[in-house]
């Protein structure tokens, strides 16, 4: 089974994806801030993390280059998940150490082909 690190602020956004990846058999983990993704991923050992960017407490740019800054986490693949559509931001997710980016509202069916393609 495939474990997703969730890592997602708005609680709306988080209980929908969640569930929407549980019954499709993915064991989920959440995590609601960056600096929480960042211990996760350590405490978890996720095979993909789903990164919001805009979060409190650390941004999820920043988690992400700490993950990718710690050799025990720096290979698991990271979505950054963004409302935020503008442009350069995916250009700005793949520098800050992403391997794909989506936009919110997620559309499912595109979400899991990159799950399934860096899993």
């Amino acid at each position: 089974m495939v474990k997703i690190l969730l890592v997602e602020d708005n609680e709306m956004n988080r209980d929908m994806l969640s569930r929407r990846l549980e019954r499709r058999g993915f064991d989920v983990v959440i995590a609601v801030d960056g600096q929480a993704g960042v211990d996760a991923v350590v405490e978890c050992a996720p095979d993909i993390v789903l990164m919001d960017m805009s979060l409190p407490v650390v941004d999820g740019w920043e988690a992400t280059r700490r993950i990718r800054r710690n050799p025990a986490t720096a290979d698991i693949p990271i979505i950054a998940l963004t409302a935020h559509a503008m442009a350069g931001d995916r250009e700005k997710a793949i520098e800050a150490g992403c391997n794909d980016y989506d936009t919110k509202p997620i559309e499912l069916a595109g979400l899991l082909e990159k799950i399934a393609r860096l899993t």
